[in-house]
Formats: structure tokens, sequence, C-alpha cells
């Protein structure tokens, strides 16, 4: 691998200090001065290929610029528009990260000055190692929810349509190690190998990586994968190109002495001697819960389910004017989205102007998003929650207070006990995996608060272009984002106990950023709104329509 700073240091330290001078009084003699000739013929030629490295380090400089410009030009045209595309959120942290790297490998003095122009700085920013690997994973998780294809996303296509520039080879390289690197070897060889293809058809030579680095890291994911013939297929076209490779010359014979192994197994197989039953049937591949709840969530998330017929038909539409005596003077647009339990969309409850207000507030209070961990009732982050929250008071602003008092109306439940207003943002693929709002027996939750969480409130507070649904497993309820409205289940039977159905997630966002509120309203203060009843009710009979079941389940 060529590192075109060191051959451009190490050939002027050569110029300047490491060739011999000539001694003195050369020119008393013309015999003594010919060999000065053969000097200066490798001085040219040295200095030729100096020239040259450096002209192609400037030529890779300048194709380094002319990205950052065309891609911030096209950025400040659309800024949320922009940022909102996962391949572009992702690229735009690449550069930041490892195309520095590369650029401050390729020129030093270059690197000095932009560090003393720019990290000494307050008010910039550079992503993180930590970052990049994140939004790589962002877009292996947009890939597994929407059945995207890899070749389709590295050349900017979401579902069909082009949103960005192409990734190049070093895009697709990247995301790849940082996959391998996190030990998803299955999405990393998947990276790798569309790395390995545009690699072949771009110029190569602002890279800091070859394609025999591309190779081994596609032999080894490979192996990783207990697939060792292709490990070895793949390990003896690395050695084609590089037969000194010293790793690949080692797999070799370990890649053959265990496909030997393998082989000897089927033999002994074939001739019954592996002491199996011969009639003895494999058990059965079942998927495990957590299996079959995420092909539920992932087609969910996807649109792909429809509620059953016999709750469709019984939902309605109609203008709220109960609860309170505002809402006659200014009724709220109710739809009813599912029946035991009621969950409904309140539309135009929130305002543009109030939105800006509330997101301004809330976003230099952002921290990562949190979830109760069960056992200690604590609040910590978690990998299957990719978003930054804050937490706004009624008593800090009227805005809030005025928010607060419409959740109040629009439910017609008491707020004495309700949470503070919680403002969520989405990440890079940002999601939050299925879940309870309401806290179980066993965990040691909401211990501050009067009582468990009634009930819901889930206020959109932008489009998102693809993606982003909140979703319901056990109901088979898909609620995309709408800006302005409200989602509203209760989380509880009327007895108190938690109601299991009302198992929700948020799913990755496609393209765009999702903004969201959450309003949790608690026990205490519902006693005579929402009496409860003496009746328990066993899980088993909390529900009477069929779990929904994806089409690929079918």
């Amino acid at each position: 691998m060529m590192v075109p700073h060191v051959v451009g240091v190490f050939c002027l330290v050569m110029i300047s200090g490491f060739w011999p001078r000539a001694q003195a009084e050369l020119f008393t003699a013309i015999a003594e001065v010919e060999p000065l000739l053969q000097t200066h013929k490798r001085i040219i030629d040295d200095l030729d290929d100096y020239i040259a490295k450096e002209e192609r380090r400037i030529i890779i400089l300048k194709k380094h610029l002319n990205t950052y410009k065309k891609e911030h030009e096209k950025a400040m045209e659309d800024i949320p528009n922009y940022l909102g595309n996962p391949i572009n959120a992702f690229t735009l942290i690449k550069r930041l990260t490892t195309d520095l790297d590369d650029i401050e490998q390729s020129i030093k003095i270059g690197t000095e000055y932009i560090k003393n122009i720019t990290m000494t700085h307050d008010d910039v920013k550079y992503p993180t190692l930590e970052d990049l690997a994140g939004a790589a994973h962002a877009l292996t998780r947009l890939q597994n929810t929407y059945q995207l294809k890899v070749n389709e996303l590295a050349e900017g296509v979401l579902n069909g349509v082009m949103y960005s520039t192409p990734m190049s080879a070093g895009d697709c390289y990247e995301l790849g190690r940082s996959l391998y690197n996190d030990k998803d070897f299955k999405n990393a060889l998947a990276w790798m190998t569309e790395a390995l293809h545009k690699y072949r058809e771009e110029n190569n030579e602002a890279y800091s990586f070859s394609e025999v680095d591309i190779l081994e890291y596609i032999s080894f994911a490979h192996f990783l994968l207990d697939d060792v013939h292709s490990a070895m297929e793949w390990t003896k076209k690395l050695l084609a190109l590089d037969p000194k490779h010293v790793r690949a010359r080692g797999n070799i014979p370990h890649y053959q002495k265990l496909i030997d192994e393998e082989n000897e197994r089927l033999k002994k197989k074939r001739r019954g001697e592996t002491g199996d039953s011969e009639g003895e049937s494999k058990p059965v591949n079942v998927l495990s819960t957590y299996a079959k709840e995420r092909k539920t969530y992932e087609a969910l998330c996807r649109g792909e389910m429809e509620i059953p017929n016999e709750i469709a038909k019984r939902l309605t539409c109609r203008y709220l004017t109960e609860n309170h005596p505002y809402l006659k003077l200014a009724p709220i647009k109710s739809e009813q989205r599912y029946i035991d339990p009621d969950v409904y969309v309140f539309y135009d409850v929130i305002s543009d102007s109030e939105i800006e207000y509330i997101q301004e507030l809330a976003k230099p209070r952002f921290k990562r998003a949190v979830v109760h961990d069960p056992k200690t009732g604590e609040l910590v982050p978690a990998h299957y929650r990719i978003s930054k929250s804050a937490w706004l008071r009624d008593e800090e602003s009227s805005v809030i207070a005025r928010v607060s008092q419409r959740v109040s109306d629009f439910t017609g439940l008491n707020m004495i006990s309700a949470e503070e207003l919680q403002v969520v943002n989405y990440g890079i693929g940002g999601h939050y995996e299925p879940h309870y709002d309401f806290a179980r027996k066993q965990e040691n939750a909401f211990t501050r608060f009067n009582g468990n969480r009634i009930a819901t409130v889930l206020f959109y507070m932008s489009e998102v272009a693809q993606g982003g649904a909140t979703v319901f497993t056990e109901l088979g309820l898909s609620v995309f984002p709408i800006k302005n409205a409200a989602l509203y289940w209760m989380n509880l039977h009327p007895s108190g106990e938690g109601d299991l159905s009302t198992r929700h997630a948020a799913c990755p966002v496609l393209r765009g950023s999702k903004w969201v509120s959450n309003k949790w309203i608690h026990q205490g203060g519902q006693e005579f709104i929402k009496p409860c009843n003496l009746e328990y009710q066993e899980e088993s009979m909390i529900r009477k329509i069929p779990h929904p079941v994806p089409k690929s389940f079918r």
C-alpha cells in the first residue's frame, strides 16, 4: 500500500542529507569530475519520480476538494432534505473521519493549517470513528428492514428513487470495514464485494487501500461465516495479485485442512460410519419469538400488513367535541385506527410555530435517548434506541404549558401526574425497537411517579419522506408520521393491568428527519376519570383477535 507523503519526505531527506558530497579539489582532474555525471543522472531520476508523485498527490487533494465543494453546495441548497438522506449522512461523516485522515497523511503542512484554523474553535465539530460505525450500522438496518439491495444503496437509490450521489469504492470499503470490526460479517461481506466492483471501475490512485486489501476482507469474512470453500477461492484470487502475501499464504493450508476434514466427514456419512440413525429426523428450525416479532415489525415498517377486517369495518372518523368545553368551539378531527385497544390519531393539534419553538428549546439540551433498565430502574442508553431527546417542563414556557393543556383537552385525562414533554429527534436510520410504555410488575420503573403510565400521546413534529412509522406488532397496525398530528392510546386495561397488545416500535427513518414529542400520563389523578374495575384480566384473555401474520409467513 503506497502512502504518497512518506515517499515524498524520503526523497527530500535523501536529496538534502544522504547523497555523498564530492571531495574537495575535484576540479583539479577531469577524471575526478566524470563520476559526477552519474550523480547528476541520479538526481534527475529521483527528482522526476518525486515531482510525479507530488503531482499525483495534488491531483488526489484536488479530487477531495472538489468532492467536498460539490457536496457542500448540494447540502446548503436544502439542509434538512440533504441530511435526511442516510447515504448523504454516512458519506458526510466518512469525509470528516477516515477521508480527513487520508488527507492528513497526504500533506502534513495542509493538515497543520486545517487544525490551526478549525480544531481550535469551539463552534466546529468533528465526528468520531464511533459515529462512522453508527452510520454504517444504520445503513445496514435500513437495508434489512426495507429489503434494500446493497448495489442500489451504493448507487444512492432508496426504494427505486435516486436521492444522492453514488457511493465511491472508498465509501463502500469504509462501510464494510466498520461492519467487519463490529463483527457483522454478513453485511461486511456484501459491502466489501460492492467496494471491489467499484474499485475496479474507478481511478483508484486516490485510495489508501488496494484491491488486495479488499480481497483479504472478503476471503476472511467468508471464513468467519463458515464458508471455507469460498474463503479458499477468494484467497487464491488474492495470491494471484500478491503471491508474497504472508497472511494469505498462511491461510491456504489451514483452509485446505478444514476442507479435507469436511470431505472426510461426508465420505463417512455416505458409508454410514457417522453413527447417525438413518431415519432420524433433524430438528425443525422453529423461529424464536423474537425472530417472529422481528419479521412482523419489519413487514409493518414497510406497510405490508393490514389490520383484520373485523376491526377495520368498525373504525370511524369524526370531530371530537366532548372532554372539554373548548372543543365545542374548536372541534378536533379524530380518526380511530384500532379498537380494543383504542388507538386514535388527532389531526392539527400542534401548530408549526409551536413545533419550531419546541425544537429550538430542546436542541441545546439534547442527550442520547435512554430507556429504563428493568433491573435498576435507572435510565441508560441502548443500542436499540437511536435518537436524542430533551425534557421540557410546563413551568418554563407558556407554549409547553399550552400543549400539555391541549393533551388534557383531547384525552380527557388529568395532567397532574403526567411526565414532562419529551422531545425526540431520530438519528441516521433512527429507530426504537418493540417495547411497552408501561412498567411490568417485575420492573423497577416510574417509582417517582404516581402510578403506571396509563396513556401515551405522541406528537408528530415533522414530515418523514420514507419510513419512520409507529407500528404495533401485536395488532398489525402501522401509523406513518403526519406532521401536526398526535397518536394516542391507552397502555393499561381498566383493571390497571398492562395491555400487552400495546407493544409498539418506531421504525427506522429511511429518508428525512423525524421529530416527535411524547407526553406520558400516569394513573394518579385519573381515579374519577378512568375508574378501574375489579376484574383481573389474564394474559390469555387479553387478545381475542388473531395475531397478524406477515405475508412471508403465510
